[in-house]
């Protein structure tokens, strides 16, 4: 792990899409450890919200509760957030 590197939310953006792909992303925040993350995916349909998190964080691996130490999370639907 690169323990002191600080991430920023286009990095994390990109690492959520490459782990679900086709997913709408929205990442911020700005002291590079503690990020809000709005997560669009097809392949959260069925799903309860701590599967769903579970899923965004696996994305991220080792870097939650090391790089990132906090990540709010809001995961919907394409239907639930008014896209289908």
């Amino acid at each position: 792990m690169r323990w002191g590197l600080k991430l920023n939310p286009e990095t994390i953006k990109s690492l959520i899409e490459q782990g679900l792909p086709g997913a709408g992303v929205q990442v911020s925040g700005d002291d590079g450890v503690h990020f809000e993350a709005t997560v669009v995916s097809e392949v959260f349909a069925g799903k309860l919200p701590l599967a769903r998190h579970r899923m965004v964080y696996a994305t991220l691996g080792e870097r939650m509760g090391g790089e990132i130490h906090a990540l709010a999370l809001k995961t919907l639907t394409p239907a639930e957030a008014g896209q289908g």
